[in-house]
């Protein structure tokens, strides 16, 4: 019979030895810290260099709020709306031309995406303002009849160039969407006598907004500062102001850094709005919506109230 030295149990044993704690040691990254000491150096350098260039900082809160540049801003954002509703319009549209199984239908649509995508949106605005160097007259009969150049304002013109090029991206998301949803949803409501109208307003379109939803936030965002092309044909845009005030006050370069300023600001709202149109779509998809940027500041620095009864 064998007899165990280590045996803890009876009297004069021996006690075993427990296991030996486990020290863990993080992982290092030398790489981030250099990479953020280079990026550092970097950012104080193009500080450095713009505190020592003779720029007058002080014009741009001088003219920050001034009623040519709140004009140009309010322009900015009207012409951004109405470009954005054509768009959009006629992006449905197209897209449900493309799906159509007409061949006629399907065609205009594809030749329509693939003319206005195919071409600069700065060549179609000076296109359209300057067909009046062509045609003299527009004459739609006895509904309106005027010259070309009364009739083709900079802001129609702003309008057509921008609304019309968006239709055609649009059109592609929207056909994304809808191209999305099983086609099963569309099977289950004819068999329930809808009709393929109602089938699309009912049960296609709100489920395919989930998939349109964040590429259109990027195109209203994208449309915002394409917007700067109208300058080319003399609509009064924010940019177009504030490059009318960098001549005439001589800073033209504080002008365009002012209009960045105001460009940043709009975008930023804008953006906020889209995270919210998301995740408001969303509600189907997921079961637990993430934290808005609320909800996270508060639980980053409140303090998190326990339940009454519990463990401490």
């Amino acid at each position: 019979m064998t007899v165990d030295v280590n045996k803890t149990d009876g009297p004069g044993a021996t006690p075993a030895a427990g296991p030996e704690a486990i020290k863990a040691i993080p992982v290092r990254h030398p790489g981030r810290y250099v990479s953020a000491a280079v990026a550092l150096a970097l950012l104080g350098a193009v500080v450095y260099a713009f505190a020592q260039a003779k720029i007058n900082w002080g014009a741009i809160p001088d003219y920050f709020f001034d009623d040519r540049i709140l004009h140009g801003v309010g322009n900015t954002l009207l012409l951004t709306v109405l470009s954005m509703v054509i768009g959009i319009a006629g992006g449905i549209l197209l897209a449900v031309m493309r799906l159509s199984k007409n061949p006629v239908t399907s065609s205009l649509a594809w030749f329509y995406i693939w003319f206005f995508r195919g071409t600069p949106v700065l060549v179609q605005l000076f296109v359209w303002f300057n067909l009046g160097l062509v045609f003299e007259y527009i004459n739609l009969g006895p509904i309106y009849k005027d010259y070309w150049a009364s009739f083709m304002t900079p802001l129609l013109t702003a309008l057509l160039g921008l609304g019309l090029n968006e239709a055609a991206y649009m059109s592609e998301i929207c056909r994304a969407g809808l191209l999305s949803v099983d086609e099963g949803q569309t099977e289950a409501s004819h068999a329930l006598g809808m009709s393929h109208t109602k089938t699309l307003r009912r049960i296609v379109v709100p489920q395919a907004m989930r998939v349109i939803v964040p590429p259109t936030g990027n195109e209203v965002i994208n449309m915002l500062k394409t917007t700067s092309l109208v300058s080319a044909v003399q609509f009064a845009d924010l940019f177009q102001e504030a490059k009318d005030i960098g001549q005439n006050s001589g800073s033209p370069v504080e002008m365009y850094f002012l209009a960045a300023a105001w460009y940043l600001i709009m975008t930023s709202i804008l953006s906020v709005g889209q995270y919210y149109v998301e995740r408001h779509y969303a509600r189907g998809a997921v079961r637990t919506l993430p934290p808005t940027p609320l909800q996270r500041l508060k639980a980053a620095f409140l303090p998190t109230r326990r339940p009454k009864g519990g463990i401490a």
